[in-house]
């Protein structure tokens, strides 16, 4: 067994811990619970002999031991199918067909997708939101969570291609407007950044993301060393800027590193 798989990329999967100081393996069964996330089922421990048989303890079958996984850097491995057999396992355990009801629905493929995302596991979000994108690409939050991905991913020119689409419907919403900035900015493209940001800081009501929004215009131009925009941008947008401490500080060290 290779010990290279984090939890994120191991749905579905019957998987296996690094053994204890006993040489047991904690080993069970990885699944989404639409409510509770990433989910492990505990089957039980396993020890391999000299021969390479693994030989496992059972817990007890009336019993259930789920528990909920938050995404980190934990190593696990994959079972072998070869030891399945060994270990009194299902490819496919019995259960999980209760977790798939919904599978292939545009809802379940968006909720994995949004989960995906929240993972930081842009291209396997992409795998589920581009088949709900084929089902109704007007299901509501679809293209502004496939940009989201397509941003993660630095495919900028896609991102900022599904949120216009995304704002002919719901043109003043804020996230939406958030995204579409960041994409244009990260694909070199400030003029069109800053003719959304003027628009979202005129007439967009929700100003959750309006320092956000001006200081990654800002931060372009810092990394272009083109003092003369810097400098008037700064200028334009600085009130949404200075409202925020951390921005703030930030704006003054980009100023002063120009030798402003």
């Amino acid at each position: 067994m290779k010990f290279d798989k984090k939890f994120v990329q191991s749905e579905d999967k019957w998987i296996a811990f690094q053994a204890d100081s006993t040489g047991a393996h904690n080993f069970g069964f990885i699944y989404i619970d639409s409510q509770a996330g990433l989910t492990f089922d505990f089957k039980g421990t396993f020890i391999i002999d000299a021969s390479g048989k693994f030989i496992p303890t059972i817990r007890d079958k009336t019993s259930s031991m789920k528990f909920r996984l938050q995404p980190n850097n934990t190593l696990v491995a994959f079972i072998p199918e070869s030891k399945f057999q060994e270990l009194h396992i299902d490819k496919i355990p019995e259960w999980l067909k209760f977790y798939k009801k919904e599978e292939g629905s545009i809802k379940q493929l968006y909720d994995w997708g949004y989960m995906y995302n929240g993972w930081n596991e842009c291209q396997k979000a992409l795998e589920y939101l581009e088949k709900a994108d084929k089902i109704n690409p007007e299901y509501k939050g679809l293209q502004v969570e496939m940009a989201f991905s397509y941003n993660g991913l630095k495919q900028y020119q896609k991102a900022v291609e599904v949120l216009q689409k995304a704002l002919k419907s719901n043109p003043l919403d804020a996230y939406t407007n958030k995204e579409l900035i960041y994409a244009e900015v990260k694909n070199d493209h400030l003029e069109e950044a800053k003719v959304v940001c003027r628009k979202v800081f005129k007439e967009c009501k929700d100003k959750t993301y309006h320092g956000e929004n001006a200081f990654n215009i800002l931060g372009a131009y810092y990394e272009k060393k083109d003092i003369k925009n810097f400098d008037s941008w700064l200028a334009e947008a600085n009130i949404y800027i200075v409202g925020n401490p951390k921005l703030k500080s930030l704006a003054e060290q980009m100023k002063a590193q120009l030798g402003q």
